[in-house]
């Protein structure tokens, strides 16, 4: 396995696909990563070799923010909403989703939880 960056990405997918498995890292900035490297989009992980990998994570450590640091700014970020006293920042430290509906769309965050009557027959023992 290949490392980046202290990330193992796949072996034996394109590398404009494993380059995505980094923190901060997608398509788009995968493609323009691997045009600025001159390494073919369609070779696997597997057959780059170690000038190309060392390329790739210069790339990486010159011109993007990814992984640690990245996580760091966004969790300050959010921390920073949360002390102004943002309507953002409340509905971050209350779980619910920042943006749009939050009475029926909001599954990814409060959870797979329905609280609805249930449907159907009841059961006899329910009845009385």
């Amino acid at each position: 396995m290949a490392r980046i960056l202290g990330i193992n990405i796949p072996d034996n997918k394109k590398v404009l696909y494993s380059l995505s498995y980094i923190y901060g890292v997608g398509l788009s900035s995968s493609a323009l990563i691997l045009k600025s490297a001159g390494i073919d989009p369609d070779k696997r992980t597997k057959d780059l070799n170690d000038d190309e990998l060392n390329k790739v994570q210069k790339i990486l450590e010159r011109n993007y923010k990814v992984e640690g640091d990245l996580r760091r700014e966004v969790g300050q970020n959010i921390k920073r909403l949360k002390e102004v006293g943002a309507w953002r920042g409340l509905r971050h430290s209350r779980r619910l989703p920042i943006h749009g509906r939050s009475k029926t769309n909001s599954r990814t965050i409060r959870g797979n939880v329905r609280k609805t009557m249930g449907s159907g027959r009841k059961s006899s023992s329910e009845k009385t």
